[in-house]
């Protein structure tokens, strides 16, 4: 019958292991992308649209992006909430009517349309 301290070991074990081999997984997902936007930056310095200097510096961006997003990831990842997030509603407005804006502005407005129908009207008849 095993032990209280064989049954640690193992557990011990299982998590070593499954630390290796998610570190494997990330380890090739990273190299994929990496290649990818090596890619993507070689073919806009064919383009012309970046130099060297500049594909160097987007591959390396985008590298220390995927690898802070990985990390920040994970820790999310093991803290996910137990139930979904509560949203709360701090303010309902009930007046939904469309307001009518001050009878200045809508003069305003239409005396705007008019001289531009006038100038339209100018312009067809130049013609």
């Amino acid at each position: 019958m095993p032990g209280f301290g064989d049954i640690v070991q193992k557990a011990f074990y299982l998590g070593v292991g499954l630390a290796s081999y998610a570190g494997e997984k990330a380890g090739g997902k990273l190299a994929e992308l990496r290649s990818q936007v090596q890619k993507l930056a070689d073919e806009m310095v064919a383009k012309g649209e970046m130099n060297t200097e500049e594909a160097r510096r987007f591959v390396e961006d985008m590298m220390r992006q995927a690898q802070k997003n990985q990390t920040s990831g994970e820790t999310s990842e093991k803290t996910a909430p137990s139930e979904p997030r509560r949203i709360e509603i701090l303010e309902v407005e009930e007046d939904t009517a469309v307001k009518e804006p001050p009878q200045e502005k809508v003069t305003d407005l239409r005396q705007q349309v008019q001289e531009l129908q006038e100038q339209l009207k100018k312009l067809k008849r130049d013609q």
